[in-house]
């Protein structure tokens, strides 16, 4: 388990939040094979994969992370920190550079609301963005995040794929039901994540989109293997894939509890 840790100041606006998505609870359970019994073969493939025998149920991980986010059509180096609670929410906090200048804030899905809130140099509002068409993207993004969390799979529901060796992992988030198809490898390596996310990318009306997450590396921390190097956007599987990459990153750590 990790010690407590401060919350970043690019979430201090949300701190009671972080701090109670932070709290996890020492796991009564340690993972045994026999935990994956009745769920698709890819699923118990990836899980038995990504979760070492005798690994604690985590219920919580914060994620150290750097990498390049699309901002105005210019990719921007950024470095991040997120705590990662499903299906209670997560908070993303990072901090890039735009004409020089520090652009702070966070993404949230919390209590069944989204959020979105970016400032430079801390005080200029560049974004904020709230309600229900905020939330229900964020909690497609919860939905395909929670393979960093994968001690958690007995709080989603499992199906079969559409293809050989996909999985889908359900949620029931914010009102609606989320979920994400998962392509597994031979190995039992998470390869991609697959959702229709609600959002409006490019300025598209509301509503579901094809977005999808590209496992390239993965790393183990403390018992559990997790993607680390990943590639995320909207229009997967479409021919605007590439136009809608936005998000490109490397987990250097991750601390569960």
């Amino acid at each position: 388990m990790r010690a407590a840790r401060q919350v970043p100041k690019a979430a201090r606006h949300v701190r009671e939040e972080w701090d109670r998505l932070s709290i996890g609870t020492t796991a009564a359970e340690s993972f045994v094979p026999g935990m994956l019994a009745g769920l698709p073969e890819p699923a118990r493939r990836w899980l038995g994969h990504a979760i070492a025998v005798g690994t604690p149920l985590w219920k919580t991980v914060e994620l150290r992370m750097k990498g390049q986010i699309r901002l105005g059509g210019t990719w921007r180096s950024f470095t991040a920190r997120q705590v990662l609670t499903p299906p209670s929410g997560f908070i993303w906090a990072a901090r890039a550079r735009v004409a020089g200048l520090p652009v702070t804030g966070y993404d949230r899905y919390s209590g069944a609301t989204g959020e979105m809130r970016w400032r430079l140099l801390g005080v200029v509002p560049v974004m904020s963005a709230t309600g229900p068409d905020v939330a229900r993207s964020a909690a497609g993004r919860l939905a395909g995040e929670a393979v960093l969390l994968p001690t958690v799979f007995r709080h989603a529901e499992w199906a079969a794929g559409d293809e050989p060796d996909t999985t889908v992992m359900r949620w029931r988030l914010a009102g609606s039901d989320e979920s994400a198809q998962l392509q597994v490898g031979a190995d039992g390596r998470l390869l991609a994540a697959v959702l229709q996310r609600w959002g409006n990318p490019d300025g598209a009306s509301f509503g579901r989109h094809p977005f999808g997450v590209t496992v390239e590396e993965e790393a183990t921390f403390g018992g559990v293997t997790i993607p680390s190097v990943l590639r995320a956007g909207w229009w997967w599987g479409t021919d605007r894939a590439v136009e809608g990459e936005f998000f490109r990153a490397r987990i250097t750590s991750a601390d569960f509890s």
